[in-house]
């Protein structure tokens, strides 16, 4: 049976998304607000931040919020 634990592959890292500049979805705000409240943050997010930002800082709430472990597979 193969192991498929490593996914690397399937993850860019945001940084090299062609579409990283342009302006955040309404579904990563929608979804950064829901992840600020979960782990008591204030949701003082800039409106202006880019699609690479916001699923960075989604990262960075999901392994707040435990939702993830921390292991970065982007580096």
């Amino acid at each position: 049976m193969k192991d498929n634990s490593d996914f690397s592959n399937t993850r860019k890292n945001p940084d090299d998304w062609v579409s990283g500049d342009e302006p955040m979805t309404g579904a990563q705000a929608s979804y950064l607000k829901t992840l600020a409240e979960q782990v008591h943050e204030p949701f003082d997010f800039r409106a202006d931040l880019t699609k690479a930002e916001a699923s960075k800082l989604i990262d960075r709430l999901r392994i707040k919020a435990g939702l993830e472990d921390g292991a970065s597979d982007r580096d």
